[in-house]
């Protein structure tokens, strides 16, 4: 049963930092590609960034490009999204996703 437990969210100032991680249980992890998603309130999920099985290859949504860092560690089956710099516009649930399955989401609120 794939399992994907995220952590790591909270409240964090405007220009602040915040690292949320992805703990993935159930399946052989180092295979596949991993993502972290968000959603806003009374807005759509939006994929933030992707990362490949080996880690080598990464994709970052526009809005967030240069910004955030997304990281695995194979051996720890789990991920990282590494935030700098936030925005309130960065105000989400995030989510962790393989395929099918999702995690339940941690909330980062970006205020002052």
């Amino acid at each position: 049963q794939v399992q994907l437990v995220e952590s790591g969210g909270g409240l964090v100032q405007p220009g602040g930092s915040l690292r949320l991680s992805c703990a993935a249980s159930g399946f052989t992890f180092s295979r596949y590609a991993m993502n972290w998603y968000r959603q806003a309130p009374g807005k759509e999920r939006e994929l933030v960034a992707w990362i490949s099985p080996g880690g080598g290859t990464t994709n970052y949504a526009n809005s967030v490009k240069g910004r955030f860092t997304i990281s695995r560690d194979n051996a720890k089956n789990t991920m990282y999204l590494q935030m700098n710099s936030l925005k309130p516009e960065d105000t989400a649930v995030y989510y962790c996703n393989q395929g099918r399955a999702w995690g339940q989401g941690t909330q980062v609120t970006v205020s002052s």
